[in-house]
């Protein structure tokens, strides 16, 4: 009888058998508001297509505890460390390999900003975008972005179920607030093949049907924009 170690290596194996003879997206980056899931699926994705994954520094930022707690007052110091840590982080992806990175990532450095747009005042902003454009970033395009949507009570359940202390205070009117800040920027975004996903009912973490249909989605991806509306009672 196989051990639970070996059946997951036998598992992990399968999948990537299932990769074998597709035309493979290199770098693939997931996105999405707070609790939906992005750094979940990054790591599957990362271990099934055997890519390093690339994760934003949330849990290093000494600021962020103080915004969620505080508010708007802390909102620059927060947003202008995420901003540094980004773009060290895509300045080394190597844009320079003809080939571009093999990577998976839970981030786009175009988020950035558009947390930036939802938390900072006119003159924090601002000085914001002024550091931002003195940095001179020029991150490598995905082959492929994959947005994952879900409601406000959806992401507050799963963030008060994977206990994170220093998402203790965060509230219903701020993820809102970036929900309508993500559907927006994903309205007009087209720099990449898109491939909009409803998160509400899909579990990537521990469902392995979910998770294959969702591989199968991105292996058939042809085009720049498409949706995947998963029945959870089907898979």
């Amino acid at each position: 009888m196989n051990t639970p170690a070996q059946t997951t290596i036998e598992y992990t194996a399968a999948l990537g058998r299932k990769l074998e003879g597709h035309d493979l997206p290199r770098y693939i980056a997931v996105e999405g508001p707070i609790g939906v899931g992005k750094t979940t699926l990054a790591n599957r994705l990362a271990e099934t297509f055997r890519y390093p994954v690339l994760l934003e520094p949330a849990a290093d930022n000494p600021f962020l505890d103080r915004f969620y707690r505080g508010g708007r007052k802390n909102a620059l110091p927060t947003q202008l460390y995420f901003l540094l840590n980004r773009a060290r982080q895509v300045s080394e992806l190597g844009v320079d390999d003809l080939l571009g990175p093999t990577v998976v990532a839970d981030f786009l450095m175009e988020k950035d900003d558009l947390f930036a747009r939802a938390t900072l005042d006119e003159n924090e902003y601002s000085l914001y975008r002024q550091i931002h454009e003195n940095l001179a970033i020029q991150p490598a395009t995905p082959d492929l972005v994959i947005y994952l949507q879900a409601p406000v009570n959806v992401l507050l359940q799963r963030i008060r179920q994977r206990g994170i202390s220093y998402e203790r205070e965060i509230d219903s009117d701020y993820l809102e607030l970036l929900n309508s800040a993500y559907t927006e920027f994903f309205h007009f975004y087209n720099a990449a093949p898109l491939l909009v996903i409803n998160a509400t009912e899909i579990d990537f973490a521990h469902n392995n049907a979910h998770f294959e249909a969702l591989l199968d989605q991105v292996l058939a991806m042809d085009g720049l924009r498409q949706y995947f509306n998963p029945n959870p009672t089907l898979l």
